[in-house]
C-alpha cells in the first residue's frame, strides 16, 4: 500500500466514474421527465458496446476509428426513440410496476437479439488510435485512454448543463421534471418531449458503452451488471439531478478504488479483505444515504403525482363457488401422481409451481394490499433456503426441524431490513429493498467458509421416505396450500385491514389511531417468513442452494409473477406463478432464444391485459354475467 498505488487506483476510479456517470445521467433524465424506472437502460449500454464493435470493425477503414465509434450511440439513441414511441408511450398512465415489467421484458428481448446478432462469445475491440500508450505517474504506467475517459465525464456534464439551461428544449425538460401535468396544460407537446428525452438518455447510455470498447470486451452480461450500478448512482445522487449523479458516481467509484488499494488488512488480529467489498460498497452507500437523506445527496423530495392509477376494488372473501373450485383444484393436484406417475416430470414442475406461488403470494402481501414496492424480496427467499442448508450442514438438523426454523431466519432478516424500509415510500423504498438484498447476496457470495461462496451448499435432501415417489410433491403442495390460506386469512384479519388503510391514506389511518409504520413493519416480517418457507422448500426440492437464490433476477421473477397474474386479485400470484413457471420451462426447453419469446409474451400481456391474467378473467366473467342478466 504505497502512495503511487493509491494514485493509480484513484485515477482508475475516476475513469470508471466517467462511464458510470454517462449511464446514470441518461437514466436520471428519463426518470426525471417520464417517471419511468427504465430497467432496460443497462441494455442500451450493452448495445452501445456491441454496435461500436461492429461499426469499428466494418467502417473504421473508410471513415476512421472515432467517427465509426460515435455512430454507435447515435444508433442506440434512435432505437431508444423507437422504443418510447412504440411501447412506453402506451404505458405512461399505467402503474409504475407495469412499466417496470415492460422494461424488464425489453431486457430479455434485447439480450437475445444481441445473442442472435453477435453470438455468445466476448468480443474484443481494437485500441483507440493515438491513445494506445501509457504515461508515467509517480513511477507507474497509467493508460492514456483512461486519462481521456476521465475528461469525458466533466465535459458531458458541462454540455448537458448548457443544453438544459441555455436552450428552450432544456427549459421544457426542466419544467417537465418539476410539473409535467402543468406543462401539458400550457399546450406543450409532451409526447415528443418525452421521445426526445428518452432518445437522449439512450444515447448517453450507448456512448458510455461505446467508449468502453478499447477497455473491455462486449458481453451479454453487461446489461444487468450496469443497470444495478446506474440505479445506485441515480438514487444516491438524487432522482433527476445530473450534478447529484456526477457526485455519486465519483464517490462510489473512488470508494471502490480505495477498497482495491487497501486489499487484505489486519485489524485487531483479524484479516479483513477490503477488496471483496467492491461487490457491495455501492449498495452500502445507497442504504446509508437513503436512511439519512431519502431523496439523495442533491435531490429533492418527490411531489405527489396528480394522475393516480385506477382505484382498487375492495377485497372480498371467496364465495362458495370459488371455494369449491379451489378445493377441487387442490384435490386434483393431490391425485395427479396416481394418473401421471409418481416420478413423472409433471410432479417436478408442479412442485416448482407451488413453491413459486407461495413466494409470489408473500410478495403480493406487501405489494398489493400494502402498497410497498420491493425489488429485494429474494433476500428472504434466499435466507430461508440458506437457513435450511446451514441447519443441515452445521447442526445436522432433522428435516422437520430445519423446515420449521429456516423461515425464522428470513423473518429475522425482514425484521431488521423492514425497520429501515417502512420509513420510506415510492421509488426510494424500492431502491432500499434492492440495496439490502444485494448486501445479503454479497455476503452469501463471498463468505466461503460458511455459505460455500459462489458454489453454494449441496447435499440438502429430504428424508428418503419423501425423496422417493411423489412424497415431497405432496408435502410441498400441502405446505404451500396452507401458507397461501394463512396469507389470505391475514388479509381479512385486523392486520390486513390496517395494512390497506395505511396504503390508501397513511394520514387518515394515523389520525384514527393506527400505527402505520408498525403495521407495515409487521407485514414485512410476515411476508419475509412465508418467502423464507418457500426458500426452504426450494432448497430441499433442488438439493442445494446458491447465491442466485438471493439475486435481483430472483426478485424480479417474483414481481413478474404477481403482475402477470394481477396485483388486485388474491388469486393473481397463484395464476401468475403457474403461468410464469410453465412459460419459463416450456419456452426454455424449446428454443435457444427463450428469453426473447418470454419477453415478447410479457409485453403482449402488459399491453393487452394490464390487469393481469386473473384480472382479465374476472372482468370477462363480470361482463358475461352482465350480458346474461340484461333483458
Amino acid at each position: 500500500m504505497d502512495l503511487s498505488g493509491l494514485l493509480a487506483q484513484l485515477l482508475n476510479g475516476l475513469a470508471g466514474a466517467s462511464t458510470l456517470f454517462l449511464v446514470a445521467a441518461g437514466l436520471s433524465l428519463i426518470f426525471g421527465v417520464t417517471r419511468i424506472v427504465n430497467f432496460a437502460h443497462g441494455s442500451f449500454y450493452m448495445l452501445g458496446l456491441y454496435v461500436a464493435y461492429s461499426c469499428v470493425e466494418r467502417l473504421s477503414g473508410a471513415m476512421g476509428f472515432w467517427p465509426a465509434l460515435l455512430l454507435a450511440p447515435l444508433a442506440v439513441g434512435l432505437l431508444g426513440a423507437a422504443v418510447e414511441v412504440l411501447l412506453l408511450r402506451r404505458l405512461y398512465r399505467a402503474p409504475e410496476l407495469l412499466q417496470l415489467l415492460a422494461t424488464f421484458a425489453l431486457v430479455l428481448v434485447i439480450k437475445d437479439a444481441a445473442l442472435w446478432l453477435w453470438g455468445p462469445e466476448e468480443l474484443f475491440g481494437p485500441r483507440a488510435p493515438g491513445l494506445e500508450g501509457a504515461v508515467d505517474l509517480l513511477g507507474r504506467r497509467f493508460p492514456a485512454y483512461d486519462l481521456f475517459l476521465i475528461a469525458v465525464g466533466p465535459v458531458v456534464l458541462l454540455l448537458l448543463w448548457l443544453l438544459l439551461t441555455r436552450t428552450r428544449w432544456g427549459t421544457l425538460v426542466r419544467a417537465a421534471t418539476q410539473d409535467r401535468e402543468m406543462l401539458g396544460a400550457l399546450g406543450v407537446n409532451q409526447a415528443w418531449l418525452f421521445t426526445g428525452v428518452f432518445a437522449l438518455g439512450a444515447l448517453l447510455a450507448g456512448l458510455g458503452g461505446a467508449l468502453q470498447l478499447p477497455r473491455e470486451p462486449a458481453s451479454l452480461e453487461l446489461d444487468m451488471l450496469t443497470i444495478g450500478a446506474a440505479f445506485v448512482v441515480v438514487v444516491v445522487g438524487g432522482m433527476g439531478s445530473l450534478p447529484g449523479a456526477f457526485v455519486a458516481a465519483l464517490v462510489i467509484a473512488e470508494l471502490k478504488a480505495v477498497c482495491i488499494w487497501l486489499g487484505l488488512v489486519q485489524i485487531g488480529g483479524v484479516e479483513v479483505s477490503f477488496s471483496k467489498l467492491t461487490l457491495v460498497v455501492e449498495f452500502l452507500v445507497m442504504a446509508a444515504v437513503l436512511v439519512w437523506r431519502p431523496w439523495g445527496l442533491l435531490g429533492r423530495a418527490q411531489a405527489a403525482a396528480r394522475t393516480p392509477g385506477a382505484p382498487e376494488r375492495p377485497l372480498r372473501p371467496a364465495g362458495r363457488a370459488a371455494t369449491v373450485a379451489w378445493c377441487a383444484l387442490l384435490a386434483a393436484l393431490a391425485l395427479l401422481p396416481f394418473v401421471a406417475g409418481q416420478e413423472s416430470y409433471a410432479t417436478v414442475l408442479l412442485t416448482d409451481m407451488a413453491i413459486a406461488a407461495l413466494f409470489a403470494a408473500s410478495l403480493h402481501f406487501i405489494l398489493g394490499p400494502g402498497g410497498m414496492h420491493s425489488f429485494g424480496h429474494a433476500a428472504y427467499f434466499g435466507l430461508g433456503a440458506y437457513g435450511a442448508a446451514l441447519l443441515v450442514r452445521w447442526a445436522d438438523a432433522p428435516f422437520g426441524v430445519a423446515l420449521l426454523l429456516a423461515p425464522l431466519l428470513a423473518a429475522a432478516g425482514a425484521l431488521l431490513y423492514g425497520w429501515f424500509c417502512v420509513r420510506l415510500s415510492g421509488v426510494y423504498l424500492t431502491m432500499l429493498t434492492l440495496a439490502f438484498a444485494q448486501i445479503t447476496w454479497a455476503i452469501a457470495f463471498q463468505w466461503d467458509g460458511v455459505t460455500g461462496g459462489s458454489n453454494g451448499i449441496t447435499g440438502v435432501w429430504p428424508p428418503e421416505a419423501l425423496a422417493q415417489g411423489a412424497g415431497f410433491y405432496w408435502l410441498a403442495l400441502a405446505v404451500c396450500a396452507a401458507g397461501l390460506y394463512l396469507l389470505r386469512r391475514m388479509l381479512f384479519a385486523p392486520l390486513g385491514w390496517s395494512l390497506r388503510a395505511a396504503r390508501d391514506s397513511a394520514a387518515r389511518a394515523q389520525a384514527i389511531g393506527l400505527d402505520v409504520r408498525g403495521t407495515q413493519w409487521a407485514a414485512f416480517v410476515v411476508a419475509g417468513l412465508f418467502a423464507g418457507l418457500a426458500g426452504a422448500l426450494a432448497a430441499y426440492s433442488k438439493g442445494s442452494v446458491a447465491p442466485d437464490a438471493l439475486s435481483v433476477t430472483k426478485s424480479v421473477d417474483a414481481l413478474v409473477m404477481v403482475l402477470l397474474g394481477g396485483m388486485q386479485q388474491l388469486s393473481g400470484p397463484i395464476v401468475g406463478a403457474g403461468a410464469f413457471t410453465w412459460l419459463h420451462d416450456s419456452v426454455a426447453r424449446g428454443t435457444e432464444y427463450w428469453r426473447a419469446l418470454l419477453g415478447g409474451v410479457m409485453l403482449l400481456l402488459v399491453l393487452l391485459f394490464p390487469q393481469g391474467i386473473s384480472g382479465f378473467a374476472q372482468a370477462w366473467q363480470a361482463r358475461a354475467a352482465l350480458k346474461k342478466g340484461a333483458p
